[in-house]
């Protein structure tokens, strides 16, 4: 049975896990999704501990960050790696140009929505392949405003993905997904997490607000779009691992 992390920590070594797991079972597009406060501000030091589920063809894996910025950066404080670091490209850089026939993998991190053309384009280009995205935020249509055509592609290319990983707290409460599993949903307890329902998909609007209500026993359940104000359980120790991570 899936035990809910108590760490962030933790939660990088389940989503590791349920990652090798996915791409074994023949899943080729996964997606790991950590949608904690400020977990993206520290991608750089995550993808660096991921790089670890490649171990065994570490030199056929490709780590690709959104801008040209960010990978520089990583080169810079990653130093000399087996793997190659690079970036999806500009306006003048087709992708087609970051995939080689010498590539195994591709591990792809932070992707957001207005990139989710040119990760679909990886993922044709990687055939059978795998291409892990790291905290994706393709779903992030309302903050960058893209148009119908490019929502199109997006939700089309989303059916594609399989979850490998999901943690997500929610205000007294947290959506949990680790492949094979079933989407989990967890009630805080005394500083805990007690698992209340499990679902064969992802839990979201009415219906999770009746999971939540029917395990309260109130009127007035959580909702799925606040985070939890309280810095304790879980979430305190998460914050205690980012500060770790950026010293």
């Amino acid at each position: 049975m899936t035990q809910f992390p108590k760490t962030l920590e933790e939660a990088i070594a389940q989503a590791q896990e349920a990652t090798v797991e996915a791409i074994e079972a023949g899943n080729t597009r996964v997606q790991v999704e950590l949608e904690i406060p400020e977990v993206s501000l520290k991608s750089q030091a995550i993808a660096w501990e991921f790089t670890a589920i490649f171990q065994e063809f570490l030199e056929g894996l490709k780590v690709i960050f959104p801008d040209t910025g960010a990978a520089a950066l990583a080169r810079r404080d990653w130093g000399e790696v087996p793997f190659t670091v690079t970036d999806l490209g500009s306006r003048n850089t087709s992708i087609e140009t970051k995939v080689d026939s010498e590539d195994v993998a591709f591990l792809v991190v932070c992707p957001s929505a207005v990139e989710v053309g040119k990760v679909e384009t990886l993922c044709n280009l990687a055939g059978d392949r795998p291409v892990v995205l790291l905290i994706p935020q393709l779903e992030d249509v309302a903050t960058v405003g893209i148009g119908y055509a490019a929502r199109q592609i997006r939700e089309r290319f989303l059916s594609t993905l399989e979850t490998s990983y999901h943690i997500k707290p929610l205000e007294g409460a947290a959506i949990l997904r680790r492949f094979p599993s079933q989407w989990q949903v967890w009630l805080e307890k005394d500083n805990d997490y007690e698992l209340i329902a499990e679902e064969p998909q992802k839990p979201v609007g009415d219906h999770l607000q009746l999971i939540l209500a029917q395990a309260t026993g109130t009127d007035e359940p959580t909702t799925e779009a606040t985070p939890a104000p309280k810095k304790t359980g879980l979430l305190a120790n998460l914050q205690r691992f980012l500060r770790a991570l950026s010293q």
